[in-house]
This record gives C-alpha cells, structure tokens and sequence, in this order.
C-alpha cells in the first residue's frame, strides 16, 4: 500500500509538472534549464516531438549514470522519467496545449511555481526525473565541482543553446525559470512536513513536561543546565510539535509560567515516532 501511494504521488508530480511545461514554457519557447529546456531547443531546430527527445535524452543520461556512477538511480526514477514523457504526449494528443498567458514575465513565474511544486512532489518520494541532475553527479565525480554548481552548469548549457534557438530574449526567461525553479524546489519540500522545535527555560517543570505529555500528547526532553549569569541550576525543556500544538503550548505558557524562557525555530522535517517513519 505505501508503495503504491508512492507511485501515485510521483504520478501526480509529474503530471503537475508536464502541465507545466505543455502550458507555460512551451508554447512560449521558454526553456526553463534541464531535458526538457534542451528538448525545446532542439524542437525549434529540428522538427522532433519534445516528449520523446526528453525520453530519448533520458534513457541516454541514465545509460550513462548506470556505467559511469552506478546502480544508484532507482525503479522510482526511471518510472517518474517514463511517465513524465508519457503525460506530455497524453496533453500533446488529446489536449492541444495553448499558452495560459502569453505574457512572458507571467508566465516565467507561475509556470516556474507549478513546475517546481510538481518536482518537489516527486522528489519528496525519492524518485527524479533524471535530466540534468545526472550529468551534476557525473560532473562532481570525475570534476569534483559541487553537484550544485555542476547543475548550474548544466542549464547554463542549455541557456546558451536556448539563446541560440529562439534568440537572447526568450534564453535569458529560460535561465531565470531555471534559478527560479531550483529556488521553489527547495522552498516547496521544506513546506510539506515542517515542524517547530521548542526550547523551554522554566522553573515549572512537572506543570509543563505533564501538560506536553498529557494534553498535547507529545513527547519531549529534559535538559539540566546552569544560568551563565546566575548560576543557578535550571531545566530545559525541548520538544517538537507540529504548528497547532506549538500555538497550545504557547498560550499555556503565557497563563501558567509567564516566567519561562521559550525559543522556537522551523524544522523541515521531523522523523521517528511520532512523526514520519524512516
């Protein structure tokens, strides 16, 4: 069941972002870095579908990550980069994708939001649609340069082909949906499961610890520490709850120990019981 729930999640991810590409970038000849941007420019130059040039594309780059990095591109991979190319032929077909704006800033933003939010979905199973991830990683192998920099490198080529295709207009939109995306990418992932980690500097330890353990049905630690000004010795308190259970324990607080001392930050993630499993 959770691997199906995987598989179908992936599925929609790539759906998302197909409709992104078949709705936004391409009819505009906006190509947003990656496969799928080369597969554009090369569409302008020779008359091939871009759904197959990026499964082409594909099966050559995962050919290459096979012999030249390993067996470390899985079953969830390959399937996102089949389906990727069979949802943009479904629209291609049965659809016949028009731009939903012809304003190219518009276009540039929102295509670049859907397409990363698609992405972060697919990501967030395990799986990619290969592109130009593969060739950061055969890069940061044998170059040794950042898998970052390597991918930046990478769309960076396309760009130049890109400018080369449809002019320096249209490949300077394609460079910014591409910095664009791998921003969103990382902002949209860090939005699916955040939690809030909390410390609590209180002289009421029994009143909180049975309050988070009892009525927010959470778990937490106790810390033993000295003040660095005073001396003395104090607990501390450290749990993480989910943003409505923070909202609770902050206003327990503030009625019943006005006194404690509680800092809070943002966590992306949170695994174990509880939480997410591994």
């Amino acid at each position: 069941m959770k691997k199906l729930k995987e598989y179908f999640l992936i599925t929609i991810g790539v759906t998302i972002g197909a409709f992104a590409l078949e709705y936004f970038f391409f009819p505009l000849d906006i190509a947003a870095g990656g496969v799928s941007g080369l597969a554009l420019a090369i569409n302008q130059l020779i008359d091939i579908n871009p759904s197959i040039l990026i499964f082409i594309f594909n099966v050559i780059l995962f050919a290459l990550a096979f012999f030249l990095i390993g067996s470390s591109f899985g079953a969830k991979s390959i399937y996102a980069t089949i389906m990727l190319s069979v949802m943009m032929w479904i629209f291609e077909t049965f659809f016949n994708p028009q731009a939903i704006t012809n304003n190219y800033v518009l276009a540039c933003i929102f295509g670049s939001a859907v397409l990363a939010f698609g992405t972060a979905i697919t990501f967030y199973q395990d799986a990619s649609t290969g592109g130009t991830s593969i060739v950061a990683k055969i890069i940061n192998k044998y170059f040794h340069l950042p898998i970052g920099q390597g991918l930046l490198l990478a769309d960076c080529t396309v760009t130049l082909l890109a400018i080369y295709s449809f002019g320096v207009e249209k490949g300077l939109f394609g460079l910014l949906s591409a910095i664009l995306i791998g921003i969103l990418v990382d902002k949209f992932i860090a939005g699916i499961n955040p939690v809030k980690q909390v410390f609590i500097i209180t002289n009421k330890e029994k009143l909180v610890v049975d309050f988070i353990n009892i009525d927010i049905d959470r778990g937490c630690t106790i810390l033993n520490a000295k003040g660095g000004y005073s001396k003395e010795n104090m607990t501390v308190i450290y749990t993480v709850l989910n943003s409505k259970q923070f909202i609770t324990l902050k206003h327990f607080i503030k009625e019943n120990n006005p006194d404690a001392f509680l800092t809070v930050s943002e966590s992306t993630e949170a695994l174990g019981k509880g939480f997410k499993d591994y």
